[in-house]
């Protein structure tokens, strides 16, 4: 959720007892840089860290952020993972812990590493580094042994105590009417079994709930004499029927003194079904929450068909050893180590992963597919969120199977790209395509991928390169697509470098090449180009223009720290809704009936190349009505990505026209779009021409702390201001007009406060037409 300013973890379930805990942790917090709480797993210390956090995170004007680092294998998505945690998306072509050094350096936060152990010695070096450059830092870290790090300060974390202090009963009585509403332990005998229980678990928190869940199939006096039972008998590595997780156990990971915990979970996985224990072993393979059609395609195979799966998974959930929120599930690290030693057990291994890699080459197909069409929110957001196991599967195919991990990193590079994963996208797009032989489009993918990463990092010669390869191959291959997603690439770098007219010609000229069919009213059969448009007669230079007149709402359900909790992005009470503002729901049909086929994703980025080509070169009447044209096309399928950009030629268009009042209007509508794809880098760009045409209203103090807003934004994304070359003289111009307004004095406290709100709430703010100071 959301706190005040940061990301914290929603608590999912009640928080029993550790009180004397939670008053070291506080002392800690506050006089200490680094804690490390340590103990065995399943002794709460994640629970405990994330509520010690919660507590302390108003102390931290620069918020408290979340890493959990329990999916991760080996370190190398560590860096990213962390910077993702504190909003940072770089890019430049740094090195990502210098990048991650400098956000860091200026900043009082609380940053939390959950699950570290097997992470040791790179998170020791990690944060040595981010300690020694940034001094308003704090770091929690939770983790079975200390990290060795200089300056550590350990908090040993022991069970819930079981005689004298109710805690253990109490979390035991908590999970039990958890599981059931109606149980308790008002039978007699039964709280004095369940003290029992507790006692035989040794407090340890994760045992307890496990052996809560087990109630469903024994009264508390039954469970009581199974777990005795088990506790007081000896353990034979000859017998079969004794606990696997004794006779599998890595003393490195499971000390013997933590038998009582192997023990616990090794019962609760001999009370499973045959089939539950074994989706239990395959679930391991996911690193990421998922929901019950990926655990379906990952897990389906032999005697567990897809029925079979749903009916192992509740009953997974109903033991506790899945955990459920809404629609989402996921799997303790210490259950699924668990789960990984049986599926080597079971000689499932290389089966599991590939099952892994084909059911996410399959989202990777399906959101390339999907990134045109209304669906293309819901596809950003689930790449981002599975971006783990979309890395997993890419290493998996380049090792086993390299043509399948060519084609995957060419169709979720663009999105990587989009999300701020410049790096990931540029080293998976290299790392295929020196894998093997690759042909046909999976090749300008690749080429296409990397040229657009570089472009974004400002390493226009690399971008350069790539748009001239990716153009010589599309023509070679008679590859359409392939041919405009090169045009797009070069006419960007184009434009980066101030040639308008070479990137308006080379755009004109593919777009009447790759023509096909009848779109938006083009001459003679063809859709229409930017000449076509720059002549439609249609297009009238108001606040109204093509149905932009009001910023898109933001996206109910939106997840993470860019969206959600207070502080997110909301529509003004004058914001229209999707039927009165023109924009289409996910799987609405399309008013008035228009079945024409939408236009590529491809296509429509070419069209926006020649959108800016003619505000670069001073045709802002043609400018506008193509980036109208442009706008109507995206609305039509529920696109935003390219929308949002047409939007912010409108705004700029608008401004340059002496329209300034329409310029932030669809400026705000290009920031309420890049807000929906959490796009920091299109958002830096929207906060900057918002404040421009504020400034031009006369609204000084209003402009300064947008634009100061926008500085967060570009410091996020590692650049100074970028944008193409006309944008220059439009911010200097802003500063100009804001602080004639106010005066220098009151210019840089408004500038001072926007650059010091949080991100998120500074954006919230510049999306209200009516922003206070």
């Amino acid at each position: 959720m959301m706190t005040k300013v940061g990301f914290l973890p929603e608590e999912t379930s009640s928080f029993v007892g550790r009180r004397a805990e939670l008053a070291r942790l506080e002392t800690a917090l506050a006089e200490r840089r680094m804690t490390t709480l340590i103990g065995p797993g399943g002794v709460g210390k994640t629970r405990l860290a994330l509520r010690a956090a919660r507590a302390a995170a108003d102390r931290y004007p620069d918020g408290a952020w979340w890493a959990d680092l329990s999916p991760l294998y080996d370190d190398a998505l560590l860096l990213p993972t962390v910077s993702d945690a504190v909003g940072l998306a770089d890019h430049t072509l740094r090195m990502p812990v210098e990048a991650l050094c400098e956000w860091l350096s200026d900043k009082r936060l609380l940053l939390v590493l959950d699950s570290a152990e097997h992470l040791r010695a790179p998170c020791s070096h990690l944060l040595a580094e981010l300690l020694t450059t940034s001094p308003g830092l704090t770091v929690l870290v939770t983790s079975r042994q200390p990290l060795g790090t200089r300056g550590e300060h350990t908090v040993r974390i022991q069970p819930l105590p079981v005689d004298g202090a109710p805690d253990a009963l109490q979390l035991f009585e908590d999970r039990l009417r958890a599981s059931d509403p109606h149980a308790g332990l008002e039978a007699p005998g039964d709280r004095a079994a369940a003290a029992d229980i507790c006692r035989r678990l040794e407090g340890i928190p994760l045992a307890i709930e496990l052996a809560a869940a087990g109630i469903g199939r024994h009264t508390v006096a039954q469970l009581a004499t199974r777990i005795g039972t088990r506790f007081d008998a000896p353990v034979d590595a000859e017998d079969l029927t004794a606990s696997r997780l004794d006779l599998l156990a890595d003393d490195s990971l499971w000390p013997r003194r933590h038998r009582t915990l192997r023990t616990t979970i090794g019962w609760s996985h001999e009370l499973c079904t045959p089939l539950e224990r074994l989706l239990w072993a395959r679930l391991t393979l996911l690193r990421t929450d998922f929901d019950a059609e990926t655990a379906r395609e990952v897990c389906t195979g032999g005697p567990l068909t897809p029925q079979e799966v749903d009916r192992a998974l509740q009953g997974l959930v109903a033991q506790s050893v899945v955990q459920r929120d809404g629609t989402r599930y996921r799997m303790l690290d210490t259950l699924r180590e668990y789960g990984r030693m049986w599926l080597a057990e079971l000689g499932e291994e290389r089966a599991a992963a590939d099952r892994h890699a084909r059911s996410f080459l399959g989202l990777a197909r399906r959101a390339h597919e999907g990134w045109t069409g209304p669906d293309q929110i819901t596809w950003y957001h689930t790449v981002a969120d599975t971006h783990l196991d979309l890395c997993a599967a890419l290493d998996h195919l380049l090792a086993h199977d390299v043509a399948a991990a060519q084609e995957m990193a060419g169709r979720v590079g663009f999105f990587w790209a989009c999300c701020g994963h410049l790096s990931e996208a540029r080293g998976y797009a290299q790392r295929a395509l020196e894998s093997g032989p690759v042909e046909g489009p999976h090749r300008t993918r690749l080429q296409w991928v990397l040229g657009v990463a570089a472009l974004l990092q400002g390493d226009f010669a690399t971008a350069e390169k790539y748009g001239a390869l990716c153009t010589a191959v599309a023509l070679y291959d008679h590859d359409d697509e392939g041919m405009l997603g090169a045009t797009y690439l070069s006419g960007l770098t184009q434009l980066m470098n101030g040639e308008p007219a070479a990137a308006l010609e080379a755009a004109e000229r593919v777009l009447r090449m790759t023509e096909t069919a009848p779109r938006d009213g083009g001459p003679d059969g063809r859709r229409a180009t930017a000449t076509d448009c720059a002549t439609d007669t249609t297009y009238e230079p108001t606040t109204s223009e093509s149905g932009a007149c009001e910023p898109a709402t933001t996206e109910p359900g939106a997840s993470g720290p860019a969206a959600s909790g207070p502080g997110a992005c909301e529509p003004t009470a004058s914001e229209p809704t999707a039927s009165e503002s023109g924009t289409r729901e996910p799987g609405a049909s399309e008013p008035g009936g228009d079945s024409a086929p939408l236009e590529s994703a491809h296509r429509l980025r070419c069209r926006l190349i020649t959108v800016f080509a003619l505000t670069a070169l001073g045709r802002l009447t043609e400018s506008g009505r193509a980036a109208a044209a442009l706008r109507r096309s995206c609305e039509r399928g529920g696109e935003y990505w390219t929308r949002s950009y047409a939007d912010y030629q409108l705004a700029l268009i608008a401004l340059l026209q002496g329209r300034p009042e329409a310029s932030a209007v669809h400026a705000r509508a290009m920031l309420a779009g890049k807000h929906r794809l959490r796009d920091s880098f299109g958002i830096a760009l929207g906060l900057d021409i918002l404040a421009a045409a504020i400034a031009a209203q006369g609204a000084g103090a209003q402009a300064a702390r947008v634009y100061g807003t926008g500085h967060a934004y570009w410091r996020m994304v590692g650049h100074p201001q970028r944008g193409t070359p006309e944008l220059g003289p439009v911010r200097e111009t802003c500063e100009l007009q804001a602080r004639a307004a106010v005066g220098d004095e009151a210019y840089q406290r408004a500038f001072e406060r926007g650059q010091a709100d949080n991100a998120e709430v500074g954006l919230a703010a510049a999306l209200h037409s009516d922003l206070q100071l």
